[in-house]
C-alpha cells in the first residue's frame, strides 16, 4: 500500500523493535517517491511500564492502556492462511 501511495500516515500499535525495519523501509519508499510519509508507534504508557520506548525510527505516541487495548485487532491472523 505504501508503494501504491494509498496512505500518508502509518500508526503501528506495538513496541516490537523488529518492526523498525518496516519503518526504515517506509522512509526509503517516501524518499524514492519524493513524498511525505509519517510513521508512528503507539503504545501503552504508564509509570509501571518496563518498556517506555516506541519503535526505533518512528514517532512515539504514548497512550493509556485502555485506549491501546481498544485499538487492537482481536483477530489471530496466524489462523487465516
Amino acid at each position: 500500500m505504501a508503494h501504491r501511495g494509498e496512505y500518508d500516515v502509518a500508526v503501528i500499535f506495538s513496541q516490537d523493535q523488529d518492526l523498525s525495519e518496516v519503518a526504515k523501509e517506509l522512509r526509503v519508499i517516501a524518499r524514492e517517491q519524493d513524498r511525505w510519509l509519517k510513521v508512528a508507534s503507539a503504545f501503552p504508557a504508564s509509570i509501571t511500564a518496563r518498556n517506555r520506548r516506541g519503535i526505533e525510527a518512528t514517532d512515539w505516541i504514548r497512550i493509556d492502556k485502555a485506549t491501546y487495548d481498544s485499538c487492537l485487532d482481536p483477530r489471530d491472523y496466524r489462523l487465516s492462511r
